[in-house]
């Protein structure tokens, strides 16, 4: 890992940039080959990085070489049910009156909120709307500045941008390094996001928190004049900490942690005779795995409920990718859980596994 700066910030384009995670080369998140074709030396790595920018505290991608298709993603129960809260609470701070257009700016990864805002009465349009949705789409656009003034653009006069990210505050005090990955180029505090807020402009006016990912924050953002409210005044402050690039290194500190226990775990459980699972193909799963050293004989399986995804392996691993029903008729000892906030659901959707789930092996060490 370095700390030399260097300029170009995705953000204010000005820097200079700080290195503060640098998990070195790996296999593209989004890329899961197939299941005969193979795993190793031959399969392309990529630098997987994170700067911070010095003027506008910006966490970013450092570079991003890949060129994938991700298959699509199966939306969890956990996002469902969050976006219907948050649409409630909007619509509960006025926010939302109805009768009105709405636009989606959509995520890669699936899910949509249009539904949730043409039941309160809006309609939808590709032309500036009274309501304009974010929902964890924004972070994949390379060149931030214009991502910002483009969804600006989209939200009327007098409209709304509702923004939701995973806050960087939450990734730092969780440890949750793996949520850097190819495709993500950006990570957010509520500092940040104003600044690229400014120069589109936009204002954030208020915020909520949201307990999924271990931190989400969603921002109702108008155009300006116009004030935050306490909500942002108190979130700002409370992220205070990781505007310092010393603290948001931390993040490599956890990610050696984990990948170690991991490796622990997978063998302490494999020399007991125990059958090990995982679940959850994610994007943030591959980095793990990788930096672990899982392959086939640790880890026999990763189910996924996409179909896009089963009968594929992991990207730079032998390790096969299942289907759920697949996981159950194997019946594993124990079955890691890549994704700690699908445990209700999957707890609840194969009692069969009860009992199995682990989602944390950090102990371990």
């Amino acid at each position: 890992m370095t700390g030399e700066p260097r300029y170009g910030c995705r953000g204010c384009g000005l820097g200079p940039l700080v290195r503060v995670l640098d998990l070195g080369k790996m296999p593209a998140a989004d890329n899961f080959p197939s299941l005969d074709s193979a795993a190793g030396t031959a399969e392309a790595a990529h630098p997987l990085a994170m700067d911070m920018c010095a003027m506008c505290g910006l966490a970013q991608l450092a570079e991003d070489d890949t060129v994938t298709a991700e298959p699509r993603g199966v939306e969890p129960q956990a996002l469902r049910d969050q976006a219907a809260d948050a649409v409630a609470r909007v619509a509960a701070a006025g926010l939302l009156p109805g009768g009105g257009t709405v636009r989606e700016f959509g995520s890669p990864h699936g899910g949509s909120w249009l539904p949730l805002l043409t039941e309160l009465g809006y309609r939808v349009t590709d032309r500036p709307a009274d309501v304009v949705i974010d929902c964890f789409g924004i972070m994949h656009e390379p060149h931030q500045g214009v991502a910002f003034a483009q969804r600006a653009a989209a939200t009327a006069p007098g409209g709304v941008l509702l923004l939701q990210f995973h806050s960087l505050h939450a990734i730092v005090r969780q440890g949750q390094w793996n949520a850097l990955r190819h495709g993500h180029f950006a990570y957010y505090t509520m500092a940040s996001l104003q600044g690229l807020l400014h120069p589109a402009g936009l204002v954030a006016v208020t915020a909520w928190e949201f307990p999924l990912y271990g931190g989400t924050v969603l921002v109702a953002a108008v155009h300006a004049p116009a004030a935050p409210d306490p909500a942002i005044v108190r979130i700002r402050a409370a992220e205070a900490a990781v505007a310092d690039p010393v603290v948001v290194r931390g993040l490599q500190r956890a990610a050696d942690r984990q990948a170690q226990a991991l490796r622990a775990w997978m063998e302490a459980e494999t020399d007991s005779g125990r059958t090990v699972y995982a679940y959850g193909a994610a994007s943030r799963a591959v980095a793990l795995l990788h930096l672990a050293g899982a392959h086939r004989g640790l880890l026999a399986g990763v189910a996924d409920a996409s179909p896009g995804k089963q009968g594929r392996r992991m990207p730079g691993t032998d390790i096969p990718i299942l289907s759920p029903a697949e996981l159950v008729a194997a019946q594993p000892d124990r079955v890691f859980l890549t994704l700690p906030d699908l445990l209700p659901e999957v707890s609840s959707r194969w009692p069969e596994l009860q009992g199995k789930w682990v989602t944390d092996v950090t102990e371990s060490l």
